[in-house]
C-alpha cells in the first residue's frame, strides 16, 4: 500500500531500541575467584623453585630472609608433593586464605559487632550533624586534616589494619557533609597506603627494608620526608577536587546509585529530625573518642596490634549499650547485627589471601623473583630503578605484605643496585614506592578490599576513581 503521509509512515514503522551493554568488572567475589583460577594455571606454567632462608634480627626482631644466590628450581612432582595446583587447590583456596588470614577476618567481625551496638544508639548520627551545622561551608577542610593525619600514621607507625573500625564513621561523615561514600575510601585507604609510598619511620617498611638490606640507620630521612609532603599533596589534591565536583554534582559520583542505599544504611532516617545532641550522646561519644586516644597510646608505646584493638572496642561497645539503656537482649542482637553488616568485608579479605596461599602452594613466587632479578641484571643505571619499580609493582600483587615483601625481595635487589652503582637506600626507595602503589589497585590488598565492602562500593567502581590519579603518583616515583 502507499503511505498516506510521512508521519504516518513514521509512525507504523517498528521501533528498534539498541540497548548496549557497558563493561564493567564482575563482583569482587568472582574477580577474586577469577585471579584464583589464574594463579592456580600460573603453577603448571611458571617452574617452581626456592631460595635458602636464614633467620637474623632486625630493630630486635626476628625475620626470615632468603639467601642471595641460593635459588633452585624445585620438580613440580617429587618430595614436595605435586606442586600443581588442579581443581582441589583452587576449590579449597578461600577456606586456606580465611584460615590463613583468621586474625584480620576475626578481627572485623568483633569490631563490626561493636560497631552495631555504637550505631544503633544513634549518637553517632546526631553528632555527626551537629558538626557538619557547625562546621556549615568548612566541611571540606575535614579532607586535608585528615588525610595527612592518616598519612603520618602509615608513614611513622604503619596504621592501616587499624582504620577499618573507621570506615563506618567517614562514611556516615561524608553524607552529612554532602559529599559520596567513596570520599571516605580516599580519605581512610588513599591516605594511610600514600604513607607507605612516602614512609620516613614505618617498621613494617622502610625500616625492615634498610635493616635487610644492610643499611645502617635512616641517611636519607631528609628525602623521605620530602617524598611524604610531595605525595601526601597531590592525594589530598585530588581527593579535595573529587569532593568539590561530587559536591556541587552529585550524578558526577562514581558511586551515585550505590549511594541512594547507602545513606539509608548509614544515616538513620528519623537523625535529620531528631537532631537534638543530648547529653547521653556527648557521653558516648567521648568514650569513643577516648578508646580512640587508647588505642593510639598503645601502638605506640605497648606495641598494640589488632586483639589489643578489638578489645578496646568491644569495651566501648558494652559502654555505649550500657549509656543507651540497652537490655541484655538488644545488645547481643545489635551485636550480631553489626556482625552481618562486616561479613561481607571479613570474608573478602580471606578470599584474596587465598591467592597468596595457592602461589606459595605451587612454589612459584622465588621464580618469579629470581626472573625479574636476572632481568635486570646488567642494566644501564637510568634504566634500573624504573625496571625496579616495575619488578616491585609485580611481585606486590603475589605478596602485598610490606614487611613480607622486604623480607622476600632486598636481600636479592640491594645487592643488584650496588652492581650497576646504585646505592642500597636507591633499591629502598624502589620497593616501598612499588609495594604502596600497587596495593592502590591490586584486588589482592585486603584492607582495600575491606573498606570497599563495609561501603558497598565494587573493585571496578574503584579502578574507575584511583586510575586517575595512579598513573600521575607511578610517573612522580
Amino acid at each position: 500500500r502507499k503511505w498516506g503521509t510521512t508521519m504516518e509512515a513514521k509512525a507504523l514503522q517498528p521501533t528498534v531500541i539498541e540497548k548496549r551493554k557497558k563493561w564493567a568488572l564482575p563482583h569482587s567475589y568472582t574477580l577474586i575467584f577469577i585471579i584464583i583460577i589464574a594463579v592456580a594455571l600460573l603453577t603448571w606454567i611458571i617452574p617452581s623453585g626456592q631460595f635458602d632462608r636464614k633467620e637474623v634480627t632486625v630493630d630486635g626482631s626476628p625475620r626470615t630472609v632468603i639467601v642471595p644466590g641460593t635459588f633452585h628450581t624445585i620438580s613440580k612432582v617429587g618430595e614436595n608433593g605435586d606442586l600443581r595446583q588442579g581443581l582441589s587447590g583452587i576449590l579449597s583456596a578461600p577456606m586456606a586464605g580465611v584460615i590463613n588470614a583468621a586474625d584480620v577476618v576475626a578481627f572485623v567481625l568483633i569490631v563490626g559487632g561493636a560497631f552495631g551496638i555504637i550505631l544503633q544508639t544513634g549518637a553517632i548520627d546526631r553528632g555527626l550533624i551537629a558538626l557538619a551545622r557547625r562546621m556549615k561551608n568548612k566541611g571540606i577542610l575535614v579532607i586535608p586534616i585528615s588525610m595527612i593525619i592518616f598519612s603520618l600514621g602509615g608513614s611513622t607507625f604503619g596504621m592501616s589494619e587499624e582504620t577499618i573500625p573507621l570506615y563506618a564513621i567517614f562514611i556516615s561523615l561524608m553524607f552529612v557533609l554532602k559529599f559520596d561514600s567513596i570520599t571516605a575510601i580516599l580519605i581512610l585507604f588513599l591516605g594511610t597506603q600514600i604513607g607507605y609510598v612516602g614512609s620516613t619511620l614505618n617498621p613494617f617498611s622502610v625500616l625492615i627494608a634498610q635493616g635487610v638490606s644492610g643499611v645502617e640507620g635512616n641517611p636519607q630521612l631528609w628525602l623521605r620526608f620530602i617524598e611524604w609532603i610531595v605525595f601526601t599533596g597531590v592525594s589530598i589534591a585530588f581527593t579535595m577536587w573529587y569532593a568539590n565536583r561530587v559536591r556541587k554534582d552529585p550524578g558526577k559520583s562514581v558511586v551515585y546509585k550505590n549511594d541512594k542505599e547507602n545513606r539509608e544504611r548509614f544515616i538513620k532516617a528519623d537523625s535529620g529530625k531528631n537532631i537534638a545532641f543530648s547529653g547521653r550522646d556527648k557521653l558516648i561519644l567521648s568514650g569513643f573518642v577516648v578508646a580512640l586516644g587508647l588505642i593510639v597510646w598503645g601502638i605506640l608505646s605497648k606495641g598494640w596490634y589488632m586483639t589489643e584493638i578489638g578489645a578496646v572496642f568491644v569495651g566501648l561497645g558494652l559502654y555505649s549499650g550500657l549509656v543507651a539503656k540497652m537490655n541484655q537482649k538488644e545488645l547481643a542482637e545489635n551485636f550480631v547485627k553489626g556482625c552481618g553488616e562486616f561479613v561481607y568485608a571479613a570474608v573478602i579479605i580471606g578470599l584474596s589471601r587465598g591467592i597468596l596461599v595457592l602461589a606459595e602452594n605451587g612454589m612459584i613466587i622465588d621464580t618469579i623473583l629470581n626472573s625479574l632479578a636476572n632481568m635486570m641484571e646488567g642494566l644501564p643505571k637510568f634504566a634500573f630503578t624504573t625496571i625496579m619499580l616495575i619488578a616491585h609493582n609485580v611481585i606486590t600483587f603475589f605478596v602485598p605484605s610490606s614487611s613480607g615483601e622486604a623480607a622476600l625481595t632486598m636481600p636479592v635487589m640491594a645487592p643488584l643496585a650496588e652492581l650497576v652503582g646504585i646505592n642500597r637506600e636507591a633499591a629502598v626507595t624502589a620497593y616501598q614506592f612499588g609495594n604502596g602503589l600497587t596495593n592502590l589497585i591490586s584486588p589482592t590488598g585486603g584492607v582495600l578490599l575491606a573498606g570497599l565492602a563495609i561501603a558497598r562500593i565494587s573493585f571496578g567502581q574503584w579502578i574507575k576513581l584511583i586510575m586517575k590519579l595512579f598513573p600521575i603518583l607511578w610517573v612522580i616515583s
